[in-house]
């Protein structure tokens, strides 16, 4: 992660409470639930939205040998196949 600096910070004893609660649900650390918090706040007031794609991948080999060397017109047929497009 690179240099670390070491801060205090005050937060309400309610909030710290809730957060030190979080963190043992979620077998992670404050200070982690805090740098998470941190980042995403930085990235918003940046006009960025952070976005993550879920993992969709599967075991498998590509596409199938029918369609493997086709054109984008069959793979449109296919895809319609029975829906009247």
């Amino acid at each position: 992660m690179g240099i670390c600096m070491k801060t205090t910070v005050e937060i309400p004893d309610a909030l710290l409470i809730e957060a030190k609660q979080l963190a043992a649900s979620q077998h992670t650390t404050v200070r982690a639930l805090i740098e998470q918090g941190l980042q995403r706040v930085l990235v918003e007031r940046k006009g960025r939205a952070v976005h993550r794609l879920r993992q969709a991948s599967f075991a498998g080999e590509g596409l199938q040998p029918d369609v493997r060397e086709g054109a984008w017109e069959r793979l449109r047929e296919l895809a319609y196949e029975g829906r009247g497009g």
